[in-house]
């Protein structure tokens, strides 16, 4: 488990919030580009298309949306983007 500054915690928290208000139907249904890696919030929760931690990936993070067996997905956090199923960002948290 990395070490997240008190600033780093606030913006995860913030894009959490923001990504969870803007509910899961919407997500799915909105999300259609996929999340540029120059993208202002991707680059603050450190996100990349190809996650280099072990056993940490976007397909086995709680906020990730849409159907498993799809490449692109919609995410929580980047609301109307679409994350890669192998990517990692730092709000990862083990889904169910």
């Amino acid at each position: 488990m990395s070490n997240i500054d008190r600033r780093g915690f606030l913006k995860i928290s913030g894009a959490t919030l923001i990504g969870l208000t803007t509910g899961g139907i919407s997500l799915r249904a909105g999300a259609q580009e996929k999340l540029s890696l120059d993208n202002p919030s991707a680059k603050a929760l450190q996100y990349v298309h190809e996650s280099t931690k072990d056993g940490q990936d976007c397909s086995n993070c709680m906020h990730i949306q849409g159907e498993a067996d799809k490449d692109w997905r919609p995410c929580a956090l980047f609301p109307n983007k679409l994350v890669a199923n192998k990517g990692w960002c730092a709000a990862w948290a083990k889904g169910g």
